[in-house]
Formats: structure tokens, sequence, C-alpha cells
């Protein structure tokens, strides 16, 4: 299995096959080829072409955490997280340590993961839109080529409902964010249409159901696609009772308290008055605890996911499928603990668009491999596809990126695109689009009386220093600037999509913390002296 995507063995960037492959595979390869380039040439309806009969396919395993900073795990140099099972996803496998989401919000990296597509293509904005109809996810390409696929865990996009959504056999879900611990006796999941009671905590039940599936597809001819979608780590940070308290002594003070974000560096005035809000450090969720009592509760509340990655891992190895089996872990979006003054996402900031993400493969990847190219959510439905023998369709933003750890000097993306859209339910947070390369990222603001920022990401990687009104960088920010505006209108975002408000506004600040009072005018926008002169 994965022979046709054998480990290099040189830096060349080119695969030599020919000690690797035998006589029998490479005539499969050949033929496969073929159907491949025909395939390209079928039809404009895309339909998926297999390189690979079923049984020489792997299996793959997609565990999605929600709201997983990209450094909360011990081999990040945590100064006290353990982790040991997602650090064995890195240590015998990969670490793509540049990966980004397309928008810094669960519905909307939910939906650009399933389909491969920008934010405003497909059009789920917020937390609120259910996908639109006609929406193809890239699982059900899968299920047509004779995967078995499920679904486990939270799917989030559009409250309304938990019904099972195309391209999945198996399916097990909730409304909206769903709860660590039923809310009443009577609560529900949706298991394949019917409805179940909620037992326990939701990170454990969630992975016995998983677990439970894979169990099934042990004497299947069918290889298999699992989901597994945790509602953890989101807010109310929980942890499961056996991981309680046990972080509450820890010292936080590496934690970022908002240090240098003021007007005279040029820092937006929104983010300032952002810092006294839900998603600033002064009023965190518009409670009095403060950042620290939260940040130990997340980090308890991770414990269960690393839990959960290790009994899928240890039940691959009981089916005797561990070396052979795909399996990649990110998380949905990333979470400010901090930086800028803030929490939360949707912001532009590193901090906040970036994710964990690791993969391995032992059949395919030589552990601890590090991937430094700019890896998107918009490229995992490209890459599954990849692993199963099927072209990625030519209406995907996303590409795969199955090969570059063996091949890390193949050609790449030098340059991500990133939007978010405001939300009247949050509304400190400003429309937003950003072009992230590999040293600068350039971040523009829509509707809004306020400075853009243009960061050196290799000179200052915390993004602390804002270069959009220094005379040296105004080529660069102008070049990016055009670029950003270009790549939106290549990918149709250059309409703004807008929703009817739902629920509550969480629009308050906090009087105590100088609430009564908004920030500083940034020193870019403030002249000493009066510009026009000549005005009649």
């Amino acid at each position: 299995m994965f022979k046709f995507l054998a480990k290099s063995t040189h830096q060349s960037g080119t695969l030599d096959c020919r000690r690797e492959f035998p006589r029998h595979l490479l005539h499969r390869i050949t033929t496969l080829a073929i159907s491949a380039c025909t395939a390209l040439f079928a039809q404009t309806l895309y339909t998926p072409s297999l390189k690979a009969e079923s049984s020489d396919r792997p299996n793959i395993v997609f565990i999605l955490a929600d709201d997983h900073s990209y450094n909360t795990m011990e081999f990040m140099d945590h100064p006290f997280l353990e982790t040991p099972h997602l650090d064995s996803l890195a240590s015998n496998g990969v670490h793509l340590k540049n990966a980004f989401v397309t928008t810094s919000l669960c519905s909307p990296s939910r939906a650009s993961i399933l389909t491969g597509l920008y934010t405003h293509k497909h059009r789920v904005i917020d937390n609120n839109r259910l996908v639109p109809e006609g929406t193809k996810f890239f699982p059900e390409y899968l299920q047509q080529s004779g995967y078995a696929t499920a679904f486990v865990g939270k799917w989030h996009m559009g409250g309304s409902h938990d019904n099972p959504r195309p391209g999945f056999d198996h399916w097990v879900s909730f409304r909206g964010q769903g709860h660590y611990w039923p809310p009443n006796p009577d609560y529900t999941l949706n298991v394949d249409g019917e409805r179940v009671k909620q037992k326990g905590y939701i990170t454990d039940e969630l992975t016995d159901y998983a677990v439970d599936w894979m169990k099934e597809q042990q004497n299947s001819e069918k290889p298999f696609f699992l989901y597994l979608s945790h509602k953890a780590v989101h807010s109310d940070f929980t942890p499961a009772d056996r991981d309680k308290g046990k972080y509450a002594d820890k010292d936080l003070s590496f934690l970022s308290r908002g240090e240098g974000v003021t007007a005279e560096n040029n820092a937006p005035r929104w983010v300032r008055d952002q810092r006294n809000s839900w998603h600033g450090i002064d009023f965190p969720y518009h409670s009095d605890k403060g950042i620290d009592y939260l940040y130990r509760r997340y980090c308890e509340t991770l414990l269960g996911v690393d839990d959960s990655v290790g009994r899928v891992l240890d039940q691959l190895k009981e089916m005797g499928l561990y070396d052979s089996t795909l399996v990649i872990y990110m998380g949905d979006n990333g979470f400010m603990w901090g930086e800028h003054g803030l929490i939360d996402k949707r912001v532009s900031y590193d901090a906040s668009m970036r994710v964990p993400m690791t993969m391995q493969c032992p059949d395919l990847y030589e552990g601890g491999t590090v991937v430094e190219s700019m890896i998107g959510n918009i490229d995992i439905g490209p890459t599954i596809m990849h692993a199963a023998g099927l072209q990625t369709p030519d209406y995907m933003d996303g590409k795969s990126f199955l090969d570059l750890p063996n091949h890390p000097a193949a050609k790449w993306r030098d340059s991500f695109l990133y939007v978010y859209y405001w939300e009247k339910n949050f509304p400190q947070t400003p429309t937003q689009f950003a072009l992230r390369g590999d040293q600068y990222k350039y971040i523009s603001y829509y509707g809004l009386w306020d400075v853009d920022e243009l960061y050196d990401l290799q000179a200052d990687p915390g993004e602390h220093h804002n270069l959009i009104a220094d005379p040296r960088f105004r080529p660069v920010a102008k070049k990016m600037e055009r670029r950003l505006y270009e790549m939106l209108g290549e990918a149709g975002g250059m309409d703004i999509p807008m929703n009817r408000p739902a629920g509550g506004s969480q629009n308050k600040r906090w009087e105590e913390k100088d609430g009564d009072h908004a920030a500083d005018f940034p020193a870019a926008l403030v002249v000493d002296e009066p510009l026009n002169k000549e005005a009649r």
C-alpha cells in the first residue's frame, strides 16, 4: 500500500522508481496514469478518476480539533502541557509547521476543508449560514469511488439541524456547538438519522463512536475514510473530570499581555478597543475571571483530545493498519491568548489564522519530517483525494500537499489569502483581508477608518512592529496590496457577502477597564498641521 508514493531516497525533487517498484506495480501505474489523463478530458462535470484498485488504496483518518492554537502542544516547547499522542504524530510523521486557514472561524473554516474553496466562494461566511444547496464535499468523491466513509462529531455549518450530510455512510453529530456534557437527561445526538442520548463527556463519546466504526471496517473489502471532528477545545472550556485542576497552579507568565500595542506603534485603533470586549484580555467572554483561569481550563480540555488521538492510533495498531494508514490532524482555527491584547480568533494575525497540523503514515513518511511551505485548510480535500487515488477537481482552490514531505523543493504557493467578514454577533472585529507571504504580511480593512498593517514575519514573527508608515517599506505594501486585490478578483471575492443578523450581539465593554473611552487614533493618521493650505 502507498508504493506509488514511496519515500524519496534523495533530495533532487524527482523520485527514482526503478529500484522501488516491482514490475506488476509499474504496469499498474502506467495503466492508471493513462486513466487519469483520460479523465481530465472526459467531461465538464467532475467525476472521480481512480488511480489504484480498492485493495491498494490507503485508509485515511482526518481528526479536526476546534480552536486549537498552533503552539499549544508539548513538542512545540510548551512549558507544561503534556500531549504525547499529538507529539507522536510529528515524531513519527510530519509537522506542517506553517499551516493556515482561509477564515479563522468555525463554520467558514470547516466549509473550506470540505469544499477546497475560499470562504467567499462557498459562501459560509459565519456560524449561522447553512451550506448552499448543491455544494459538493470531497468525501462524496471518496464515497463514489468505493470508500466507506464516516463523519463523527461537530458539523456546525448552521445550527438548525444535525441531519446526515452527503458523502457519509455513517453519521454521528449534533446541532451547532453541542455540549461537553448532556445539558439534560433527554439531550440527544443524531446517529444515522436516529436520536440517541448523549451518555457522557463528548470528546470521549465521539471517540467511542469513531473507534467502534473503525472496528467494523476490519474485514471490509473497502478502504475507509474517517472524519473525527471534535467540539473541544471550544469555549466554554470544560475538561474531562480526570483532568480537572491538573494545571491549576501552573505559572502563566509566558502568556502575552498585549505589550506594545499602542497608537505610537501604529497598532490599529479597533485592536486596542477590542482589548476591552468579549474577545479581549480585559473583559474575556464578558467575565472577570481573567485569561489565566481560562487558559488553564483550555489546556486541561485539550488533554481529552490528545487521549482521543491516542485511542485512534491504538485502534489502527490493533487492526494491523498503523503503518499504512494516512492520519492527518489539524485545528479548524488558531487561537489567541493575549497576543495583541486579544483572545479567540477571527483576525488576520498569525496567532489566529495559523493552526496545528501534523500527519503520519510510516509507509510513506520518515518520522520527524518538517514541512516549511504554507499549507491551507483548502488543501485538505485535494490531499486526501490524492491519497485515495483521485484527481482534484479544477474548481477547487486548494491543492495536494501529499508529496511535499518527500519533495521539499517542489514548487508551491508563495502567498496565502485570508478573509474575514464582520458579524453583528461580535461587532468588535471588522471585515478584513490579508495576504501572507513567506516574509511579509499585508492586512487591509474594509469600511473602517483605521490604519492598515504590514509585518516582516522573518524579523518580527510576533507581528509587533507595523511597518505600514515606514517609507522604506511602501513599495512592499503597495505590491502586496495590488496582489491581494488581484487574488480576490481572480477568486470572485470583490463582492462582500452579507447575512441577515441572527442571535444576540456581544457588544459590551467594562467601565472598570476604561470601557467608556475609545482608543486614540494610530500615529500614522494624526498630523501636526493642516495638509491642505489652499482650500477655498
